[in-house]
């Protein structure tokens, strides 16, 4: 891994007037260059393929300022991004798709790079969890499992592959890499994914470590065919339930839910800080809330996640805390802004 040592003399060689965003054309960027340009912040989009840019023709305002074509996700062209003073903007795809590569690139990753590595291993993934003293649903030996069960790979992979297994011979006659999976105890209840912003660069608003926590949004997921299930069911046709999720659609939960909800993102930056030195930029926390409003939490993600994607131009959280319309991606180019005014970017990136 890269030493923020090196990390912070990139960042104080950069052209602090000329910062560039740079990620890959997937996942939430269509958002992320949006908020950029409402920010006025030049944005980089990597494409692999001259067919990918079609996209971005057919959103003019969230097409990126400039494309570079790479071979593929892991082939970052370093020397290109550091001459044009970027910083890496990791969201999902880039989680999944690029390895180790972030492990020693040069280029500076808004945030952690480290809480990365915490939320593609669930074991250190569910360790972070426990720390900040979330409630989190059971974890199962393969060979002991008693009850319903979801069965998840490693790594942001949108629920593909999951599975529903109920005994330890269901689970063995489905899966043969056991080191590749994590067991967890199935809970019933209401999903909600609420989106969080921590900057370490003020005390105002919600406290939490050094800086301040923000709600910028909340959304649940529509997953293949699980969610519609009630439907195929009562037409008589039996499935084999995938968790694929394929959209978003936003949630406001009853405000007396939210202290927790705060505290739960208070604790979960506090917690980071203690275990890999900090989650600055935003993050999800992935829960369930059940009959009794009691929330579990099963997933951590380290970054910006596609659910921020419903609220482009702010959401009915931030709305009570900015005077603009304020997307996660514009927070992310405004905290950008602020702290290269401030010298202050090695606080929010690594």
């Amino acid at each position: 891994m890269i030493s923020r040592k090196e990390i912070e003399k990139v960042l104080k060689s950069y052209d602090k007037k000329n910062l560039s965003l740079a990620t890959l054309c997937s996942h939430s960027s269509l958002q992320i260059f949006y908020g950029a340009r409402k920010e006025k912040v030049h944005t980089i989009g990597l494409v692999t393929n001259e067919a990918q840019k079609k996209l971005y023709d057919a959103f003019p305002k969230a097409k990126p300022d400039e494309f570079i074509e790479v071979e593929d996700a892991e082939d970052f062209p370093e020397s290109e991004l550091l001459s044009k003073n970027a910083l890496i903007i990791p969201h999902g795809s880039i989680v999944e798709y690029t390895g180790d590569l972030l492990d020693g690139l040069k280029v500076p990753v808004l945030g952690n790079r480290l809480s990365l590595l915490w939320e593609k291993d669930r074991t250190k993934m569910f360790e972070w969890m426990k720390k900040a003293g979330l409630r989190t649903p059971l974890i199962f030996n393969p060979d002991k499992i008693d009850r319903p069960c979801v069965v998840k790979h490693l790594g942001a992979k949108g629920g593909r592959g999951y599975a529903i297994v109920h005994s330890s011979e269901e689970f063995h006659s489905k899966f043969e890499n056991v080191k590749g999976v994590m067991v967890q105890e199935y809970l019933t209840g209401v999903r909600v994914y609420p989106h969080y912003f921590y900057s370490p660069l003020s005390k105002k608003g919600y406290r939490a470590s050094g800086g301040h926590l923000e709600m910028m949004s909340i959304d649940r997921r529509f997953e293949s065919n699980i969610d519609e299930s009630y439907r195929t069911m009562m037409a008589g046709v039996p499935i084999k339930a995938s968790f694929t999720v394929v959209g978003n659609e936003p949630l406001v939960l009853r405000e007396s839910l939210l202290p927790e909800v705060l505290e739960m993102g208070k604790n979960t930056v506090e917690a980071a800080d203690k275990l890999f030195g900090g989650i600055p930029g935003p993050f999800c926390l992935e829960l369930i809330v059940d009959e009794t409003l009691q929330f579990y939490a099963f997933e951590i993600s380290a970054r910006i996640v596609a659910g921020t994607n419903i609220y482009p131009e702010g959401s009915p959280y931030s709305v009570y805390s900015f005077d603009e319309n304020m997307s996660t991606a514009r927070r992310i180019a405004k905290e950008v802004k602020d702290a290269a005014k401030k010298d202050m970017l090695e606080k929010i990136a690594y």
